[in-house]
């Protein structure tokens, strides 16, 4: 199978660009929404043909997209490489759904026009190759939040706070790394800014009142997309793990651990929906960070299967929520509201969504959340332990809620609650995959081994391979053990 020799990276990101310039001239929501779910859906299809283009590539030819591509003083803009090529599709997808999923009464709360916007930035921000073009990428992605917060009325304040910290950190961090000239103590030095920057953007504890923040003020919908792809573990993939020495690692690492177990046990004790899905994204992202700081094949492996299996359970789990909340409003978690006679297909994608959050045997998660806890053994038998809770923790919050929402004294309706054909279409979509991915979660595994061995070899190469000696090792997998004979009588 041959694709036609196109660019798609950048026909994906002109289409999702012109696409909000489209949207933003019409005046009836209706519409609006029409020509979004239109533009989502060809910016889709552009990145799959990007990555299948990528994926049928010769092996010389698989660090890259083949096909034409900007440059700047010679350097790629945009590629798909091992680490983007299944994330961009995924990222695509999640935006299509949650378009396709917006009932009619969240349209005018809901911003097709910047929803593009977004999707443009992020597909730019996963496969852009120069680090300053990625540092400014991840600057300007926080822009359409904010304007979403002024349109809504909503205050800004702890918002602007956090995310001028972090664009303010980065930038010195990265410029840093430049001035370093590649000096161990200078890069260490670096370190420090870009490590506190990535540690706000995803939210760990002291300094995650600003993702809960977020997600109570902003539309749902926009609330989603602007947390699962995980834009602050990218950051720190890109930027961070290449240069930073072990400590650097081990204080994300550490940071990352508390904050799964502080953000899994506030999940148990949520009152509202929102804020259980806010503590649930918190406690994922920083469960992908504990993966990718003990810096050994396995774990980069298990960080970034559950990487993208959060992506598909997550945004599966928050799409659920907002079909409910766009019938019912805002749910509270402090008593039974019975509603599963109501809405008995919900209340299922409720539940295999959530469960996959928590990596149930079956789901996407699964295979993602295994990895990690023996790499996390492998490192230390007290961080497996401590995963494990997390886990659990997670897991206990899920069924708290499930039963909070659907089970009790049933809620009586004159009218059909039950789900739409565009809502059925996008929630159960992202269920498939999540059954698909963890009843044959073989190639998906196999794209995040290769990627995972990239990003080790692109730290080994630049940090060295004596400050590693865990991540380059490999067991031996031919020894063979010489047994003595038993003498005969």
């Amino acid at each position: 199978m041959r694709i036609p020799n196109l660019p798609w990276l950048e026909l994906s990101i002109i289409l999702a660009l012109f696409g909000s310039v489209w949207v933003s001239q019409l005046k009836q929501a209706v519409q609006a929404a029409r020509w979004g779910i239109i533009f989502t859906g060809l910016t889709f299809v552009t990145s799959c043909l990007a990555w299948l283009t990528f994926s049928l590539a010769s092996p010389a030819d698989a660090h890259e997209v083949w096909s034409p591509s900007l440059a700047l003083f010679g350097q790629k803009l945009f590629a798909v490489d091992q680490l983007s090529a299944a994330l961009v599709p995924a990222i695509a997808l999640l935006h299509f759904l949650t378009a396709l999923a917006t009932a009619r009464t969240k349209m005018r709360n809901f911003s097709f026009s910047w929803s593009l916007v977004s999707e443009a930035i992020r597909l730019a921000m996963f496969t852009c190759q120069p680090g300053w073009i990625l540092v400014g990428l991840l600057a300007i992605s926080c822009v359409p939040p904010y304007i979403e917060l002024v349109n809504r009325r909503k205050p800004t304040r702890l918002y602007v706070i956090h995310m001028g910290l972090f664009v303010g950190l980065l930038i010195i961090g990265w410029a840093g790394v430049q001035f370093s000239t590649g000096s161990a103590l200078g890069l260490g030095i670096s370190s420090v800014p870009l490590m506190l920057a990535i540690l706000i953007r995803c939210g760990t504890v002291p300094m995650h009142c600003w993702v809960t923040d977020w997600f109570e003020h902003a539309s749902f919908g926009n609330a989603i997309l602007y947390a699962t792809p995980l834009a602050g573990v990218l950051a720190a993939v890109r930027l961070v793990l290449p240069i930073a020495p072990g400590w650097i690692l081990s204080g994300i690492a550490a940071s990352s651990l508390v904050t799964a177990i502080y953000a899994a046990a506030m999940g148990t004790i949520q009152h509202e929906t929102r804020r259980l899905f806010a503590y649930l994204f918190l406690s994922n992202t920083s469960l992908v960070l504990v993966g990718l700081e003990i810096h050994t094949e396995l774990s980069f492996t298990a960080s970034l299967c559950l990487w993208f299996s959060a992506i598909f359970s997550l945004g599966g789990f928050g799409l659920t929520l907002r079909a409910i909340e766009s019938r019912f409003g805002r749910l509270t978690l402090t008593r039974f509201h019975g509603l599963y006679p109501n809405i008995p297909s919900l209340a299922v994608c409720f539940l295999l969504t959530g469960l996959a959050c928590v990596g149930f045997p079956g789901t996407v998660g699964f295979i993602a959340a295994e990895l990690l806890v023996d790499s996390a053994v492998e490192a230390n038998p007290i961080i497996g332990m401590l995963v494990v809770i997390a886990g659990a923790l997670n897991g206990i919050a899920v069924m708290r809620g499930y039963f909070s929402i659907f089970t009790g004294a049933r809620h009586h309706t004159s009218i059909s609650l039950k789900m739409v054909g565009r809502e059925r279409v996008a929630v159960l979509t992202l269920v498939a995959l999540i059954l698909l991915g963890g009843i044959f979660p073989a190639p998906g595994v196999q794209t995040r081994v290769r990627a995972a061995r990239q990003i080790l070899q692109d730290r080994v190469s630049r940090v060295g391979a004596d400050s590693e000696p865990d991540a380059t090792e490999k067991p031996d997998l031919h020894h063979k053990v010489e047994v003595e004979p038993v003498p005969k009588d």
